[in-house]
C-alpha cells in the first residue's frame, strides 16, 4: 500500500510540476486591456525574468528581457569577467508588449558582419496570439533598429516561441509556432477542429535579418507551447526539434534539418521522430527539448516526459544521443538523476557535454549540472547555486572553450563558469 501511494504521489508530483509551474501559456499583463477586479489588483504580478543570452564575437556576455518597468533593457560583461554588468540599456520597441515568460523568451544573436539580432514575441489582444518581432543592429549593437514583424501573415492567431539561428552559410531562420492551418480546419462536433496541435513555420533572410523570404511550413501537428530547439549540424546546417503531436495523441519530438532558401510551395521536409516515450496527454506540457551537435556527428539531447509501458508511468527528463538525421541511439537514453528537474539544456564542445536545469520544490531552486568529458559516455553531477522565490529557467551559453549558465531572479542576473 504505501508504495503504491508513493508512486500515485510522484506521478502526481509530476503532473502538477508540468501543468502549475510551466506557464509559457499565460499572456503578459498589456497596458489598455483591463478588467481586473479591485480585489485582483492588490496581487503583486508575477515577474517576467525570461531572458536571452550570448556571447558577443569578441567573448562580452550579454543578455537582454524585460526590466522592473517591462521595458526591454540589454546588458554585457567585457570578455573574460563575470558578473560585472554594465548599466542596463532600454532599447525601443514602439511600445510593444513582449513575452518574457520562460519557454517564450527574447532571443538575442550575433551574426556576421557585426549583425546583433533580438527576436521576441509581441502578444495581441486574443488570448494565445502574437506576432514574432525583431530588432536588428548592424553596428554590433551600439544602436538598434525599431522592431519590425517577422512573418507575412499577420492574422490575430498564434505566431509564437520563435527560435532564431544563423547556418554556415550566413542565413538566417526563423522558426516559430502558428496556428493558420488550425484556424481553416475542418470542424467536428462541439466546435473541435480535426487539427491536432498547430504547426511549425519558419522563414529565412539572407541579409542578415534585412528582409525575409515567404512563410513556410515545416510540419503540421505540432505541440502548441513548447520551444523549439535549434543546433547547427556537423554539415553547416541548421536543424530543429520540437515537440510534436503523433498520432492519435502522442507529444513525443520531432527533428527536421533546415535547407536554406526553400521554394515557395515546396513540400515540408520529412520529420523524424527522435523521442519514444509514447506519453499521451490532452495540452501541451510547455516543455521543450535542448539540442547541440557532438564532436563526430549526430546531436545531444535533452527533453521532458513522461514514458508509458502499460500502466506503469516514468516522469522525467532525459538525455540521449540522436544519429545525424535526428533518429535515436536508443542505447544512450538515459534519466536525469533529480526526479525534479525541469526545462533542462544542453551544450557541448568537443568531448564535453554540460546539461543544466532547473531544480524546484515550489520554494526553493536550485540550479544543477550534469557534466561529462567523454562526450556523454559518463556523467558527474554539480549544484550551481540556489535561491528562494521566482526565478528564470537555466540559460546556458557557451564561446569556444568556455561555457558558462546565466541565470535570472528579480534580484539579479548571475552568472556560473562551468570548468570541468
Amino acid at each position: 500500500m504505501n508504495k503504491l501511494f508513493f508512486g500515485n504521489a510522484l506521478r502526481l508530483f509530476a503532473l502538477l510540476l508540468v501543468w502549475g509551474l510551466g506557464s509559457a501559456h499565460a499572456q503578459p499583463a498589456q497596458a489598455g486591456h483591463g478588467g481586473m477586479s479591485a480585489a485582483k489588483s492588490e496581487r503583486k504580478p508575477k515577474p517576467q525574468l525570461g531572458i536571452g543570452v550570448a556571447f558577443a564575437p569578441d567573448g562580452a556576455l550579454w543578455w537582454v528581457g524585460l526590466d522592473a518597468n517591462n521595458q526591454l533593457v540589454i546588458q554585457r560583461t567585457p570578455a573574460g569577467s563575470t558578473n560585472q554588468w554594465s548599466v542596463p540599456r532600454v532599447l525601443d520597441t514602439d511600445g510593444d508588449p513582449i513575452s518574457a515568460d520562460g519557454e517564450n523568451h527574447p532571443k538575442l544573436l550575433f551574426g556576421p558582419n557585426a549583425t546583433v539580432l533580438i527576436a521576441y514575441t509581441r502578444p495581441l489582444p486574443k488570448p494565445n496570439t502574437g506576432w514574432v518581432r525583431m530588432l536588428r543592429s548592424t553596428d554590433g549593437g551600439k544602436t538598434f533598429s525599431k522592431p519590425t514583424t517577422v512573418h507575412a501573415d499577420q492574422q490575430e492567431i498564434t505566431h509564437r516561441f520563435e527560435s532564431i539561428g544563423f547556418d554556415a552559410k550566413g542565413a538566417l531562420h526563423t522558426v516559430w509556432i502558428d496556428k493558420r492551418d488550425l484556424e481553416v480546419a475542418p470542424k467536428l462536433g462541439n466546435n473541435k477542429s480535426s487539427y491536432r496541435g498547430a504547426a511549425i513555420y519558419r522563414n529565412v533572410s539572407l541579409d542578415g535579418g534585412a528582409t525575409f523570404g515567404p512563410d513556410t511550413k515545416v510540419a503540421d501537428h505540432s505541440c502548441e507551447c513548447c520551444r523549439i530547439a535549434l543546433a547547427q549540424g556537423g554539415d553547416g546546417v541548421l536543424n530543429a526539434m520540437w515537440r510534436h503531436v503523433f498520432e492519435p495523441n502522442v507529444r513525443d519530438h520531432a527533428f527536421t534539418a533546415l535547407a536554406t532558401a526553400p521554394a515557395p510551395g515546396t513540400t515540408p521536409a520529412p520529420t523524424v521522430r527522435a523521442t519514444f516515450d509514447d506519453w499521451q496527454v490532452n495540452g501541451c506540457p510547455h516543455h521543450g527539448p535542448g539540442l547541440a551537435a557532438a564532436t563526430g556527428g549526430g546531436f545531444h539531447t535533452v527533453w521532458f516526459g513522461i514514458r508509458q509501458r502499460g500502466s506503469d508511468m516514468e516522469p522525467g527528463v532525459r538525455y540521449a544521443r540522436l544519429k545525424a538525421d535526428g533518429s535515436p541511439d536508443a542505447t544512450t537514453v538515459r534519466r536525469l538523476p533529480d526526479d525534479r528537474a525541469e526545462h533542462a539544456s544542453v551544450i557541448a564542445d568537443s568531448q564535453r557535454v554540460a546539461v543544466v536545469w532547473r531544480s524546484s520544490d515550489g520554494m526553493v531552486s536550485t540550479l544543477k549540472a550534469w557534466l561529462s568529458t567523454d562526450g556523454g559516455q559518463t556523467f558527474t553531477e554539480r549544484k550551481l547555486g540556489q535561491v528562494h522565490g521566482e526565478n528564470d529557467f537555466a540559460r546556458p551559453v557557451q564561446h569556444g572553450g568556455r561555457m558558462a549558465v546565466v541565470w535570472r531572479n528579480p534580484k539579479e542576473v548571475q552568472v556560473y563558469e562551468l570548468s570541468f
